[in-house]
Order: structure tokens, then C-alpha cells, then sequence
């Protein structure tokens, strides 16, 4: 078996990109990479439109065609980036579950309640039941990786997919932070009576007493609820929003200057939880929730930047809700590389 070293002195990064099934072409494996990406094929409480569950797959498609200079890491394709494949046997759960989600939420959007019904009753316990199961396995996962001393990226799928990531990084970090870039603030409370909801992961990651900071950006569609939990946060949760943001860049503030006080607000260990569709729809049309404004990708990547510019470490990241679509893969497979590479810093 050729060692590491050996792979990377016979790789060429300046090459044709390799149709080889692994992520970016690369030739890793799970034991020569230094970061494993886990494609977490799972939508089943989308309350808007379905297809991030194929998301992992766009981006793992899509991510051959990518040049490998990166200004911020030149080298960081030596770290070795390896995606596990994509389970089958969660896609296939996942479009069970789909089936009784989407039954619940038709009755819910009628302002019927589902507790007098008893087959909506058992369509969402089951469905509670196999999103719990699904984030047990991206826990197991996850630990199997941080125990060989690996770092992880979740790729979803939908917005509650690192749920289990978050768990488990508990284990080896006592206190760290989020940066959620994210259209929508994702703090309800079992949403449409889903424990695991897409729109609750900020919600239930907060129950982690080993997150002490969720800073949110691009924020611009939130409910009276959710802004009186971040109000009631005693400043545990900063949220800046997409409109507020843009103000201040009309005022002529510059844009890194803001990038610099919302780093501010964060600890010293750091996990970047990254919806696409916090950016501008146009870069993510395929997304389950668009939503009008948002941030380009260079300022998403410049608000990373400074992350790692002010001696912050990112310890993990998530990018999720991803679209089906070649366009939506494209600009996922981007963001993933400059996760991948800003982590190596």
C-alpha cells in the first residue's frame, strides 16, 4: 500500500480532474485523509421543496471540475479529503419517512391539529424516531473519525443533519462556537411538531451545554418566536441580519470591517455551520427554502477568512441544503474545498 507521501508525489493536481468516484478526483482513502467528509443524503422535514437529499451527490459530482490552488492554503489538497460513500441505506429511509413527513405537514398547513388523527400520530412518531436514528449514525460516525484523529464535514441533505456532529464534538471540545451562515434563524422548537426539524438544529444544538456562542448571518427570514428566544439569550445568541447588514453597507461601513465585529463575538474554537442558502439564491436555485437576498460567495468566504485571521480555529463544519442541481453542486463543491482548506490553517 503506497503511503501518503508516496499518493501525493504521484498526484497532480494540474491535471485533467479524474472520473474516479471519489470527491474532487482525489486519491485518497479513509486512512490517508486527513479529513473525511460524510454525505448525509436526508430531507425528510423539508416543509418547502424536496431534493437536498441529493445534494452530497450534486457536490461529489460537480467537484472534479474544480481547479486546486487555493489562495488562503496552495497545498491544502495534502491534507487528504476523502468522502465516505454516500449511504444507501439512509436514502432509502429517508424516502420512507419523506412519505409520512409529507402527510403531516399537508395537515398541519390545513390548521388541523394531527392528534386527534391516529395514523398522523404514528406517521410522526416514526418519523421522530428515524431522524433520531439518523443522528445516532452521524454521531457513530463522526467519533469513529475524531478517535483516528481526523477532522469531519457533514454535507446534507437538510439543516438538521449535524445534529449528531455537534454531540459529538462535545466529547473532545468543552466550549466552542457556531458561525451559522444561514437565510433562516432555525431556532423553532419542533417544527411542525418534528423533534428534528430542518428549521430547529439551532434550537436543539443550543440544549449542548458545550456551545456557548451561535453568531447567525444573513439572517432574513425569522419568526416573532424565534427573535424573542435570541432576545431572551443573554447575548448566547448574536444574530445578524441579512437587511441590518446590508444597511450598514450602505452607509459606506466596508464590508471586512463588519466581518471583523461579527468574528468578534466568537470564542476561540469555532464550527461553521454553512446553509447555502444563506448565500443569494442565485448561486443556490435549487436550495429547499430560497429566500431573496443573502450574502455572494466571496463574502461568505471573506467572513471565513477572517475567522482564521484572528488566530480562531474551525474545529468542524457542516454545508447543508444543497440542491439537486449541476449549478448547485458546482458552488457546493467550492465552499466545501475552502471549508476543507481554511480547517487546515
Amino acid at each position: 500500500m503506497a503511503s501518503k507521501q508516496e499518493i501525493i508525489d504521484a498526484f497532480d493536481p494540474s491535471d485533467v480532474g479524474l472520473d474516479n468516484g471519489q470527491l474532487f478526483g482525489f486519491p485518497f482513502d479513509y486512512d490517508t485523509a486527513d479529513i473525511i467528509v460524510l454525505g448525509i443524503p436526508w430531507e425528510v422535514t423539508v416543509s418547502y421543496r424536496t431534493g437536498t437529499a441529493h445534494g452530497p451527490e450534486s457536490v461529489l459530482n460537480a467537484s472534479p471540475q474544480l481547479d486546486f490552488y487555493d489562495l488562503d492554503n496552495p497545498e491544502g489538497w495534502h491534507q487528504g479529503i476523502f468522502m465516505e460513500p454516500i449511504s444507501q441505506s439512509l436514502m432509502e429511509k429517508n424516502q420512507d419517512l419523506r412519505q409520512q413527513a409529507s402527510r403531516v405537514i399537508a395537515t398541519a398547513e390545513q390548521g388541523i391539529g394531527i392528534h386527534a388523527e391516529v395514523n398522523l400520530v404514528s406517521d410522526l412518531a416514526a418519523v421522530n424516531s428515524g431522524c433520531k436514528a439518523m443522528n445516532q449514525w452521524v454521531f457513530d460516525h463522526t467519533c469513529k473519525a475524531i478517535e483516528q484523529k481526523k477532522r469531519v464535514i457533514v454535507v446534507g441533505g437538510d439543516h438538521s443533519v449535524p445534529l449528531g456532529y455537534l454531540q459529538a464534538l462535545g466529547h473532545i471540545h468543552k466550549e466552542f462556537g457556531i458561525l451559522q451562515i444561514d437565510a433562516h434563524a432555525d431556532l423553532r422548537n419542533a417544527y411542525e411538531g418534528f423533534q428534528y426539524s430542518h428549521a430547529s438544529i439551532m434550537f436543539n444544538a443550543l440544549k449542548l451545554p458545550h456551545i456557548s456562542k451561535l453568531v447567525q448571518v444573513g439572517i432574513r427570514d425569522i419568526s416573532q418566536t424565534e427573535v424573542g428566544l435570541v432576545n431572551r439569550s443573554n447575548q448566547r445568541i448574536v444574530t445578524h441580519f441579512d437587511a441590518v447588514l446590508k444597511q450598514r453597507r450602505y452607509a459606506g461601513i466596508p464590508w471586512i470591517t463588519l466581518c471583523q465585529e461579527i468574528v468578534a463575538a466568537l470564542p476561540h474554537k469555532v464550527y461553521v455551520s454553512f446553509d447555502i442558502d444563506g448565500l443569494d439564491p442565485k448561486l443556490c436555485p435549487q436550495t429547499g427554502t430560497p429566500v431573496p437576498g443573502g450574502l455572494e460567495l466571496e463574502e461568505a468566504i471573506c467572513l471565513l477568512r477572517e475567522v482564521v485571521k484572528s488566530d480562531r480555529q474551525i474545529i468542524g463544519a457542516d454545508l447543508c441544503e444543497v440542491g439537486n442541481g449541476e449549478w448547485d453542486g458546482n458552488v457546493g463543491a467550492r465552499i466545501l474545498y475552502k471549508l476543507c482548506n481554511l480547517m487546515g490553517l
